[in-house]
């Protein structure tokens, strides 16, 4: 048996993850959970470099279904295989649906109360914020060629400006992404 270096991050366990995951579930909301997964397992663990976790967020958001259980399965699965997988998505999902349907009846109760109003604005403003800083992290991993600028500004045109369809925007994109990397890597670029 190996020792492994002094400044190696602990090494995940199932229990762990499902912990962590569990943790994340249960005091994040809205689009921002990307970031905290980001800053949980690349930025402060190292389990996962970052090249691989904005690869793995991509994949995530491009298969059907919700990003962040997408992404758990996937950090999961990355990190201890089928039951890795099997963990993170119960971590992230079970946790807060029980206390979502607890809150939700509290909630539903105080809805018309000013104070809660507040607090709901306050949490959008958050989430907001949350998934800004997860586009600026991605915004600058972006290679500076013109195709991959110029796909990331038509995106942002096309949906935040313009609001053309996600669907067909995405699907063009990724087609026209999808073909110019299949060139580059034929070539010999990458």
């Amino acid at each position: 048996m190996t020792a492994s270096p002094p400044n190696a991050p602990p090494r995940p366990t199932l229990f762990g993850l499902f912990l962590i995951f569990s943790r994340i579930g249960l005091t994040s909301f809205g689009g921002g959970l990307s970031g905290w997964l980001l800053r949980e397992f690349v930025q402060d663990r190292n389990w996962i470099s970052e090249e691989d976790f904005l690869n793995g967020l991509a994949i995530s958001q491009a298969l059907p279904g919700i990003n962040v259980k997408n992404m758990a399965i996937w950090i999961g699965h990355r990190l201890l295989g089928w039951r890795g997988a099997a963990v993170a998505v119960t971590g992230i999902v079970v946790p807060p649906a029980c206390l979502i349907i607890v809150i939700g009846s509290v909630v539903g109760a105080l809805i018309f109360h000013p104070l809660t109003q507040i607090l709901i604005a306050g949490a959008a403003a958050a989430a907001t914020g949350l998934s800004l800083s997860m586009g600026v992290v991605t915004a600058r991993r972006v290679r500076r060629q013109g195709l991959p600028l110029l796909l990331m500004a038509a995106t942002f045109l096309a949906i935040g400006i313009l609001r053309l369809s996600l669907v067909w925007v995405v699907v063009t994109g990724g087609a026209v992404s999808v073909l110019y990397e299949y060139v580059a890597i034929r070539r010999g670029a990458r």
